[in-house]
């Protein structure tokens, strides 16, 4: 693995889009050249290096076939630079600063920053978290201060126009971070099943919403009660800081259409903090094949 741990020598690793595409290749033919269309592991390589054909079905390829980078006219060099800049960045980066970091439109660095987001998702929340999980919800929008008084919903901590998002951590584990409708126990399940473990210990506050849960330990806020022994939910609440802050100092303003791919970014950089700067690039990278994100798709429907 190529090791870096600066802007510097990122840029004299991938300074040029034949150093890009190598690296890619490598990583994606890990075991062997292969055709992305129909699987043949006879290919023949042209002189180029950046074309290949396939014995079987005759098709001609990049290496670029069947990643996120597929039919993209922008360099390598530029999606690996934005690929540095969202992943090593604690709080990522806006499309605004993209586009004048790279030299290109902000409606471009927006697609490409959704679109790495959009592979990011579809690859995470695979292994329930087991152990020790804490659980707590929070609601991402504005503050009712800074609404018009007509607008303001009084005793509901802004719950009747703000999106919920369920956080759940394991203790020295992951962090999963999961968008959804109305707070009840309906929408609440079948999140917690998918990503909990049956026999986890599960530490919550007092919340009537998580009574269904038999392994639940619960701290009681309205009693002033943060913490009994081991008990607490203080990591969670710190992971929504952190969250809230990132939406707020980089991007302002979020969506419900696209706040989930923003969690798991957020998730993401959350799970790999401890790793270097190389390490989680290549974490990445390597999850840039499979479906890609169309514009049409990303911009129309909910």
């Amino acid at each position: 693995m190529i090791e870096f741990d600066s802007l510097v020598q990122f840029l004299e690793v991938f300074g040029t889009e034949d150093a890009c595409r190598d690296y890619l290749t490598k990583i994606i033919w890990q075991n062997g050249a292969y055709c992305p269309h129909c699987g043949s592991k006879r290919v023949y390589h042209f002189s180029n290096g950046c074309v290949h054909k396939c014995a079987k079905c005759r098709k001609q390829f990049s290496i670029k076939v069947g990643t996120i980078f597929e039919d993209s006219k922008i360099p390598l060099k530029k999606w690996f630079m934005a690929i540095y800049l969202i992943t090593c960045h604690k709080k990522g980066i806006s499309s605004l600063q993209l586009s004048r970091d790279l030299g290109i439109t902000q409606k471009t660095a927006w697609f490409m920053l959704q679109r790495l987001r959009y592979a990011m998702q579809t690859q995470e929340f695979t292994k329930p978290l087991d152990g020790i999980v804490e659980i707590d919800e929070t609601y991402v929008g504005g503050l009712q201060k800074n609404k018009h008084r007509n607008k303001r919903f009084n005793y509901s901590q802004g719950r009747n126009d703000k999106i919920p998002v369920l956080g759940m951590q394991q203790r020295d584990g992951e962090l999963r971070l999961v968008q959804y409708g109305k707070t009840n126990r309906a929408n609440i399940k079948p999140i917690l099943d998918t990503n909990i473990a049956p026999d986890a210990t599960i530490y919550t506050d007092e919340s009537p919403i998580y009574k269904f849960l038999p392994q639940r330990k619960m701290v009681n806020h309205r009693d002033g009660v943060y913490g009994r022994g081991k008990v607490t939910t203080n990591h969670i609440e710190g992971v929504f800081s952190h969250f809230k802050r990132t939406l707020k100092g980089i991007y302002h303003f979020v969506s419900e259409k696209h706040l989930q791919k923003y969690a798991t970014m957020f998730c993401f950089r959350w799970n790999t903090r401890d790793v270097s700067m190389s390490a989680r690039f290549l974490l990445f990278l390597a999850d840039t094949t499979g479906k890609r994100l169309q514009y049409k798709e990303l911009i129309h429907g909910k």
